[in-house]
């Protein structure tokens, strides 16, 4: 799979990420960033937008019944286009009042291994709500580009892009995408496998929020000094006395549930690996593994990575915004090494 850097005519790129949505412009950057959230309300002529993005996030687990805050992606891909296009017209009158928007031509990330369906959902979504013409662009591609990698040089680079709805693993040669796997269930999954630990093991009702801010928690815990490992404060609802309460939980164990995540990360890095040319290979295994994304500063990824396949693995700088900075880069058309 290759791309044409050339969208010089392009004035805007969509990060439409399952966690937030970013707008860049070619000139600006970052002009819009917000949860991929939206509250709708039960109407007669269907659901009505009542928020979206940030204020939709504010609302998340709190909302009374009649009303309910959606994603319009899950694990990675478009699964509602009336949602989608909702949070997009929210994004675009805000990003009007600075620039001509609608009538510019748009570059939108999405997973590699998006099938014709979801390309097609994606691109249904962006025309209803006013974007036109649009190209589409391998998010790996992307993520490696912003992370200043040599995506053009003859020689394979591999990616691990850590999202919150999927996890992209690529082998990069060329300017193209060799070898490609994604695991559908990025950081949300993980979030989810916190809940079910805390409950089963705890009595302990957490939403999705809470599970969030536990899993960051476990990016900045200090290392085990002396046996002992710093707890992280969890507060939720007891399934015993069905009262608020909170409670001190080591870090390793909760580090216990991120590894069983981390370990079908390593399981897909073994996967491409496996199915990737010896020369492609050879070149890994000089320069090693690159994480991107969101939910790559977890710790246990990066070292169950090379504990378990023996090769560097580089975090790169600000992770999660690496796609934003490689649609920036192609915007204005820099040169791409």
């Amino acid at each position: 799979m290759s791309v044409n850097f050339a969208n010089s005519r392009a004035e805007f790129a969509i990060d439409f990420g399952t966690a937030n949505l970013r707008v860049i412009h070619r000139d600006d950057g970052v002009i819009f960033d917000e949860p991929s959230l939206c509250c709708l309300a039960d109407g007669e002529w269907g659901p009505a937008l009542v928020a979206a993005g940030l204020p939709a996030s504010e609302m998340s687990e709190r909302t009374p019944s009649g009303l309910r805050v959606r994603r319009p992606l899950k694990r990675g891909v478009l699964q509602d286009i009336g949602s989608a296009t909702q949070l997009l017209r929210y994004a675009v009158p805000k990003v009007r009042r600075r620039h001509l928007f609608g009538t510019q031509r748009v570059i939108i990330g999405l997973p590699a291994d998006a099938t014709q369906a979801e390309r097609r959902a994606m691109l249904t979504a962006a025309h209803d709500a006013g974007l036109n013409p649009l190209d589409l662009i391998p998010e790996p591609l992307a993520a490696a580009i912003g992370a200043g990698l040599a995506v053009r040089a003859p020689r394979a680079t591999m990616l691990v892009e850590c999202g919150a709805g999927t996890t992209e693993v690529a082998v990069l040669s060329l300017g193209g995408i060799c070898q490609t796997r994604a695991l559908r269930g990025g950081g949300d999954e993980m979030d989810q496998a916190i809940i079910d630990h805390l409950h089963f093991h705890h009595k302990l009702l957490v939403g999705r929020r809470s599970a969030e801010r536990i899993k960051r928690a476990l990016e900045t815990v200090p290392a085990p000094a002396n046996g002992k490992c710093s707890p992280i404060e969890v507060k939720g609802r007891s399934l015993v006395s069905g009262l608020p309460t909170s409670l001190r939980i080591p870090s390793a164990e909760i580090a216990s549930v991120a590894e069983k995540h981390a370990q079908n990360i390593v399981d897909l890095v073994r996967e491409v690996l496996g199915a990737t040319t010896p020369e492609l290979s050879d070149d890994i295994h000089t320069h090693g593994i690159f994480l991107t994304g969101g939910g790559a500063a977890l710790p246990a990824i990066r070292a169950m990575i090379e504990a378990q396949t023996g090769l560097g693995v580089t975090l790169a700088d600000t992770p999660d915004q690496c796609v934003a900075r490689g649609l920036l880069q192609i915007l204005r058309g820099e040169e791409i090494n």
